[in-house]
């Protein structure tokens, strides 16, 4: 009896302890336990994607003073969601992506993406391989073609938007869900053709940028054997985005925070090895504006290809 009238109080001590802590714990947003999420979509390689992510959360952290956190959606529409279901608050997406975001939600473009070369504006490409017989695009016309996803701007939207202009009507439309599938399954002669992102070659070294270049080490003779038929128009590089209601002075913050982060060494590699994003400058919403109308001339209603990609 003597031990339970020490360990008895004692006990109690620390169950009170344990229910209560949760109660007095800093829930401010941005802290340990209230971190600021960033959502962050795999393109090739997610293990990459995934040490870099670590490298710019601590840079922001010590910069800003507040915590962060770097989630992983499937892909580009789950990232979106995560905006209405309060599960991110940052986030680097494609274009569309973000057409959809501050559509639904309200979220706001603070940065776009700088490219190699400079570029700060991106479009699709048409890819046929050699010997299809297929030598322009208007010679698509009952050909069977792959696109990447109904969310990608330079994999669907664009093209999409071009085959419609023009009048022409494939036999067959595929999604092979990423740019370097696409390129594969042309390489195959899986599909006649196929559209994916086009980057010009590097201006000092010539080396190849666009959606090949994805699969080179696999096949090295993949310019020999898959050609460019035609491009798409244009528009603004993909952006980093915040939710509609993040804090003022926290994002003042953070978009400061991320464009010294870009001339760091760390930050350099870090952001190459994400999305191979060689800049950070600062945009708008109506940076945006040249896709959004090429939606409405189109006729191309977002939800509805929100809808298709779910598929």
């Amino acid at each position: 009896m003597k031990y339970a009238k020490f360990y008895l109080p004692l006990l109690v001590l620390i169950l009170a302890k344990i229910s209560l802590t949760p109660l007095f714990q800093d829930k401010t947003f941005g802290s340990p336990t209230n971190p600021i999420r960033i959502a962050l979509v795999p393109s090739q390689e997610a293990g990459k994607i995934i040490a870099s992510a670590d490298r710019l959360i601590h840079f922001l952290s010590k910069k800003t003073g507040y915590s962060f956190i770097a989630a992983m959606p499937a892909n580009y529409i789950a990232a979106v969601e995560a905006f209405g279901n309060n599960k991110a608050d940052i986030a680097f997406l494609n274009t569309f992506s973000y057409v959809l975001a501050n559509q639904k939600y309200g979220a706001e473009a603070i940065l776009k993406i700088v490219r190699r070369n400079g570029d700060t504006t991106y479009g699709g490409q048409f890819l046929t391989y050699v010997g299809s017989g297929v030598n322009s695009v208007e010679d698509l016309n009952g050909k069977r073609i792959a696109y990447v996803d109904p969310a990608s701007a330079s994999g669907y939207i664009l093209p999409k938007a071009m085959l419609q202009k023009l009048g022409i009507t494939p036999a067959q439309e595929v999604f092979a869900q990423r740019h370097d599938n696409v390129v594969m399954m042309i390489y195959q002669h899986q599909v006649d053709a196929g559209a994916a992102y086009y980057s010009a070659p590097d201006k000092k070294t010539g080396e190849l940028q666009d959606a090949r270049a994805l699969v080179k080490k696999q096949y090295p003779d993949i310019m020999d054997k898959v050609k460019n038929i035609g491009y798409t128009d244009m528009i603004t590089n993909d952006p980093v985005m915040v939710r509609g209601d993040f804090p003022m002075t926290m994002k003042k913050q953070i978009t400061d925070a991320l464009l010294e982060f870009q001339y760091t060494p760390e930050g350099k590699s870090a952001l190459i090895d994400i999305y191979g994003i060689e800049g950070l400058l600062p945009c708008q919403n109506s940076d945006y504006d040249n896709l959004r109308q090429m939606l409405k001339n189109q006729g191309m209603d977002v939800e509805a290809l929100v809808k298709k990609t779910k598929k």
